[in-house]
């Protein structure tokens, strides 16, 4: 779960509670196979099957779109191990519909290591089948976010769901989803993992759409980024890259500028910064809310995350805990719901450690290094996100 953000944002998801009482349908895979033509793989398909969902609500259908044809990953830049591309998606909504839930299809999990789904509103389609014609191949590079919205969209980001291992479909509570108006359409954009090879891939989404109700409350979700600033360990601190500013120059080589400032930005935001394991990030809530889920985003460096309501008070309250992180289980938690105020805060802290890299093939062969926020899957990230409701 992009899994890049202030600069972006970056890219983990629709934080959907689960469907209650649903019934689990038959697993049958639907996703395009590689060879799959692109008349096949573009259109919306409300019979598709359902893999391995829930069984649909009163008034409720599913949507499956794909995208148009097989993509093999490459670096962009000509470095790394890491390829971020962004595919434009067509549901067919010829009215408005509420999003109720969601189930990425990676088509190939071995490189796909997250899948974001934004929402591109009708005034920004042109937009968007513009930055699709630009390069050759399906879709095009982006690293971040898609490049449509403005990169400090963090309070009403246009996050519509999320895939990371251990994901699996979402479904809202009763009486809420995602608007998305007529003509809308979808950009999934996936982090391929070169680091797995360079297979073919064709991935996909299974949409739950409900029709528009004054019944049905909108959901939004809000991103909670906070620093990465890990040093290297004392026996390995006279290598190159633990060097603050070699590294940092190291993630903009690989991933742009522009994307590779994330790090300095978050400074900025989060105010100023001790290196060291444990780093936080306070948000002032600017209106009332209903906070009904919550979620955490780390790399593989992962040890511990939490979210705060309010942290340092006697009205404290937390309401996301993971003690020890496990990058293969990053599926959003519904939660009782808790409603905030105008002055209320949420405060995110990631425990990052350097040790894991003895432990994992990922970083077989790569020398220590000062860590930041970057986009790649040996990089890291802190990452909370909200899903919540407006009075």
């Amino acid at each position: 779960m992009r899994a890049a953000l202030l600069s972006a944002v970056l890219p983990l998801a629709l934080l959907t509670a689960c469907g209650g009482d649903d019934e689990a349908a038959p697993a049958r895979s639907d996703t395009p196979a590689a060879g799959s033509s692109a008349e096949d793989a573009s259109h919306p398909h409300t019979d598709a099957p359902v893999v391995g969902g829930k069984k649909l609500r009163a008034g409720e259908e599913r949507v499956t779109v794909a995208m148009q044809e097989p993509y093999t990953a490459s670096a962009p830049t000509g470095v790394g191990t890491d390829d971020y591309r962004c595919f434009l998606l067509d549901p067919g909504l010829d009215e408005d519909k509420y999003l109720t839930g969601t189930q990425v299809l990676p088509g190939n999990p071995d490189v796909v290591h997250h899948v974001i789904l934004f929402e591109v509103p009708p005034d920004l389609v042109r937009k968007a089948e513009i930055f699709d014609g630009v390069e050759d191949g399906p879709g095009w590079t982006c690293f971040g976010g898609t490049g449509l919205t403005p990169s400090a969209q963090i309070d009403d980001a246009p996050w519509l769901a999320a895939w990371a291992p251990g994901g699996k479909e979402t479904v809202t509570k009763p009486g809420y989803g995602k608007r998305l108006e007529k003509g809308s359409r979808i950009v999934m954009q996936v982090h391929y993992n070169l680091l797995a090879g360079t297979r073919a891939d064709v991935s996909a989404t299974q949409l739950r759409l409900a029709p528009v109700s004054k019944k049905m409350t909108p959901l939004t979700t809000m991103l909670l980024p906070a620093p990465v600033e890990l040093p290297c360990r004392p026996e390995h601190a006279d290598g190159e890259l633990c060097d603050r500013d070699v590294a940092l120059a190291d993630v903009k080589e690989r991933f742009g500028e522009k994307e590779g400032s994330t790090a300095d930005i978050l400074h900025l935001l989060c105010g100023e910064i001790d290196p060291g394991a444990w780093q936080s990030c306070k948000r002032t809530v600017k209106e009332p809310m209903t906070i009904h889920g919550v979620a955490g985003h780390m790399h593989l460096l992962g040890r511990q995350l939490k979210i705060e309501v309010n942290a340092g008070t006697d009205r404290a309250r937390t309401v996301l805990d993971i003690p020890v992180w496990d990058f293969d289980q990053q599926g959003g938690i519904p939660i009782k719901p808790v409603a905030l105020k105008p002055q209320d805060t949420v405060t995110v802290s990631c425990r990052h450690v350097q040790w894991l890299r003895d432990q994992l093939p990922s970083f077989e062969g790569q020398p220590d290094r000062y860590v930041v926020w970057g986009e790649g899957t040996t990089d890291e990230m802190c990452l909370g996100m909200l899903q919540y409701s407006r009075p």
